[in-house]
This record gives structure tokens, C-alpha cells and sequence, in this order.
């Protein structure tokens, strides 16, 4: 038996053990981002197969604007106006769909048409051609429409902190501008992505995690992440958002998780830091945090990387530092696969497509915080509680609006309580509502075993933790 299929075999025999160690574990998206081998290399089917494998629940993207819109639309909020050339992102959607994946989606590019050719990181003249793009995309992935499916998490801009990705940093005079600049952009993105489907999370931020916050000759001009957002309060201090994403990688790749940095640079170990400044920036009393982008480059191939062993081990740390934060809902590792084409060599599975330990230990890492498998907190003596349950793969072959029939067995310790068999309805986002006919009793905590089917004998099966108080 090789090991793939052991872990397999492990995680299944882990579904049955998981109540006697649900109380104590978090929820967390945990996933992947890796535009070249899941959206345009020969074998993306298999390696989205690996990424399920891996127990991966999220997956991300890029929606390169100017790539999407190569000329100006004549009706650029209509989703599908045939100016948009969004083939590749219609497929990412639909497999991440189809084997129970959560897609995200992130904005980055202004089209040449937009910015009168000065470039993708530079903002559009008008402000209202990216409010209108939003729009589109979000509309389009709002589940509708049929074929296309529902997209909640949505980012804007890569990193724009970083000259990079976002220019100018600052002025002719050396005063800061990168952080007003974004703010508009990200207000004009998240009004169109909320216009086009009210139910999406919106990210602020993608920042890189260091910067100067200076004007250096002949260096790249950047923003600490830590500046960047108070900078981005003091211009906009009503701003809304769903969730801080943030991309704390250590300062090199031989660098542990919980290395500590000065701040306002972020690493994993400050994330606390920046929960509790947003806050107060914000004045907001929480934030989650997503963390949309980490990784350990190897060596082989990159001769600055850290040996295979090591980067299995910093992937276990550094997974355990982020569900160690009861505010951060999302880890996503950039990549799953080496590429010679991407010099960020940080895959778990190497060129040749070997797995390295990394993808092995990232399964059995993340398997218990599969989001999936919810935690409800609901009131002692009130009866019929209502969960819901993530059954993308049955809303990848049915329309929203099916009826969804469902086996549940409920338990509190080796006692069943309730044997029931409800009827649900898929939703536009391929969740299911369903209510349990018993009545939570006390202080209790209770398991519910569910199996979910359509008329087409599609399946899925969850396990929640329904906890009473």
C-alpha cells in the first residue's frame, strides 16, 4: 500500500475518531494558490485531484483584469458582455466546485484602456471602470446563472504595498500615497463585488509582509504591512471590509514560522499584533484575518530553500500558529506543484511530480479543520436546530433550488438521540439548510452524522459538532 493511499485509508478511520476530539479543534479554510498548474497546465485536472487530496477545502486565483478585459466592454456590469474573456477562470470555478472546493477570487490589472497604457499597477482614470468589472465578475459567479457557480471569497489587488503591484508608493516629495491610492481602489472593487453579489467576503489588503516605508533611490519602493493599514485608516477610516488577508512569509525561506520581526513588518508571529491595530484603526471590535498567501521553498530545486524534511516540518508550525488564532478563518500555501516557469519553488509536490513529506504532512495537518465539518453553538432546550451543510459537489451536477434529502444521525456519546430524515433545499452557494428534529438538552455536546443526495444519487457526507448552552 503506498503511502497516499495510507493516508487515505488514515483519514478515513480520523472521520470516526473526530467526536472525541472536536471540542478542541478550530475551523479554518486551508488551501492552495497556483494559477499555472491549476488553471493552465496539461495535467490541471490531476493536480486539483492532488489538492483534494491533500484535504485542501480552498483554492485561489487571479483575475487579471487586464487579461480579462483586453478591450473596454460596451456594457462592462453585464457578466457577460463579450468584451470578457474569462474562459479560464469558468473552469477554475467549476472544478474547485466539483470536488467540494471553495474558490477564491482575487482582482489585480488595470487594462491599458483604463489607465491610458501607464501600466497594471497603476489605477484606472476612472475609478467606476473597476466598480463595474466587479460587478460582472461577482454577478457572474453569484450562482445565477447555470454553469456558473457561487464564489464567496473575493481579494483586491496583490500586495499593494509593493511598488510592484501598486505605483506610485510616494510622490515626487517623498510623502506616502500608496495607501490613499488603494483605498479608493479597494471601496470602488468592494461596491461592485457586493453590488453583483451581496452574499461575497471581500479581503482588504494581500499585503506582502515587510517594507521601508521610505523613498530609497534605485531600490523598490514599499509600505511595512503594519503602516500601509494604519495609512489606510487615517484616509478612510469608515471603510468596509469582510476580513484583513495578509501574506506573512518569513524573510527567507530557512526562517522558522514563529520567527519575530520588527514590527510594522508582519510575520506569523505578529499576527495578533495586527488583529488588535486594525481594530483600533478600524474601530472595529474584530477582524478575521486571512492569510492568502505562505510558503517554504525547497532546495532542491532552489538553492536558497530549505531540505524537504524541514519544509514538512515548518508546514505542520506554521498551520499550527495560524489555527492557534481564533480570528484567522483562511491558510492558503502558494504553491501545491514546482514549475520551472514560477521561481518561487515552495510546491509540495516537486517538478517531476514526486510528493515531497510536505503534502503528507499538510494532509494530516488539516484534516481536522475542515470547515465543512461545523461547530454550531446552539440554545439548551429549544428544539429543531438548523445547520447547513457544504454540498458543492452535488451543486456541481444540480441547480440551486433541488431538493436535497438527508440522512442524519445524531449522538451524544455512544447514544443516539435522533434518527431523522428532513428535506432540504440546494442554495445558490451549494450549501444546504437543515433542520434536526430533537431538542438540545443542557450543557451537551452532540455529533451528527449526515449524508446529503439528490434525485441523481449524487452524495455527500458531514460531520458537525453541535455543541448546547
Amino acid at each position: 500500500m503506498n503511502r497516499l493511499v495510507r493516508l487515505t485509508v488514515v483519514a478515513a478511520l480520523a472521520a470516526v475518531l473526530v467526536p472525541s476530539l472536536a471540542t478542541g479543534a478550530t475551523r479554518m479554510y486551508v488551501g492552495f494558490q497556483d494559477d499555472a498548474s491549476f488553471r493552465f497546465s496539461p495535467d490541471r485536472d490531476e493536480i486539483l485531484d492532488r489538492a483534494k487530496n491533500a484535504h485542501a477545502t480552498l483554492i485561489r486565483s487571479t483575475i487579471d483584469w487586464a487579461r480579462a478585459a483586453p478591450t473596454r466592454p460596451s456594457r462592462a456590469a453585464n457578466p457577460f458582455d463579450p468584451a470578457y474573456r474569462l474562459d479560464d477562470i469558468d473552469e477554475f470555478v467549476r472544478k474547485a466546485q466539483a470536488r467540494g472546493l471553495e474558490p477564491m477570487l482575487q482582482i489585480y490589472g488595470t487594462p491599458s484602456w483604463a489607465n491610458g497604457g501607464a501600466g497594471r499597477n497603476h489605477v484606472p482614470r476612472k475609478l467606476g471602470d473597476l466598480t463595474s468589472f466587479a460587478q460582472a465578475v461577482s454577478a457572474r459567479y453569484s450562482g445565477r446563472y447555470p454553469g456558473f457557480p457561487f464564489v464567496r471569497f473575493w481579494g483586491v489587488w496583490n500586495e499593494p504595498n509593493l511598488n510592484q503591484f501598486l505605483s506610485p508608493q510616494f510622490d515626487r516629495h517623498g510623502k506616502s500615497v500608496a495607501p490613499a491610492l488603494y483605498a479608493k481602489l479597494f471601496a470602488a472593487a468592494y461596491r461592485g463585488i457586493k453590488a453583483g453579489n451581496s452574499a461575497a467576503l471581500v479581503g482588504m489588503g494581500e499585503t506582502s509582509a515587510r517594507g521601508r516605508d521610505k523613498h530609497v533611490r534605485g531600490l523598490q519602493d514599499t509600505h511595512s504591512p503594519g503602516t500601509f493599514f494604519q495609512l489606510v485608516a487615517k484616509t478612510a477610516p469608515r471603510l468596509k471590509f469582510d476580513a484583513v488577508s495578509h501574506h506573512p512569509y518569513p524573510t527567507d525561506p530557512s526562517q522558522r514560522p514563529n520567527q519575530v520581526v520588527r514590527w510594522p513588518n508582519v510575520s506569523l508571529s505578529l499576527i495578533p499584533r495586527l488583529e488588535t491595530s486594525v481594530n483600533t484603526w478600524f474601530h472595529r471590535r474584530s477582524t478575521p484575518i486571512w492569510i492568502t498567501e505562505y510558503g517554504h521553498e525547497t532546495n532542491p530545486p532552489d538553492p536558497k530553500g530549505v531540505s524537504y524534511a524541514l519544509q514538512a516540518a515548518y508546514t505542520k508550525q506554521a498551520i499550527e500558529i495560524a489555527r492557534g488564532y481564533p480570528y484567522v478563518a483562511m491558510f492558503v500555501w502558494f504553491v501545491i506543484h514546482d514549475d520551472k516557469g514560477n521561481p518561487w519553488q515552495s510546491g509540495l509536490i516537486s517538478e517531476s511530480g514526486d510528493l515531497k513529506p510536505a503534502f503528507f504532512t499538510f494532509a494530516e495537518t488539516v484534516f481536522p479543520l475542515d470547515p465543512r465539518n461545523g461547530i454550531y453553538t446552539v440554545p439548551s432546550g429549544k428544539p429543531d436546530p438548523v445547520v447547513r451543510i457544504s454540498a458543492l459537489e452535488i451543486a456541481a451536477r444540480s441547480p440551486p433550488g433541488s431538493r436535497i434529502g438527508v440522512d442524519a444521525r445524531v449522538f451524544t456519546g455512544d447514544t443516539l438521540v435522533a434518527h431523522v430524515t428532513p428535506e432540504g433545499l440546494l442554495g445558490r452557494d451549494g450549501w444546504v439548510q437543515v433542520p434536526l428534529h430533537f431538542t438540545p438538552e443542557g450543557s451537551r455536546t452532540y455529533y451528527a452524522q449526515i449524508e446529503a443526495n439528490d434525485i441523481h444519487g449524487n452524495k455527500v457526507s458531514r460531520l458537525l459538532t453541535i455543541v448546547s448552552r
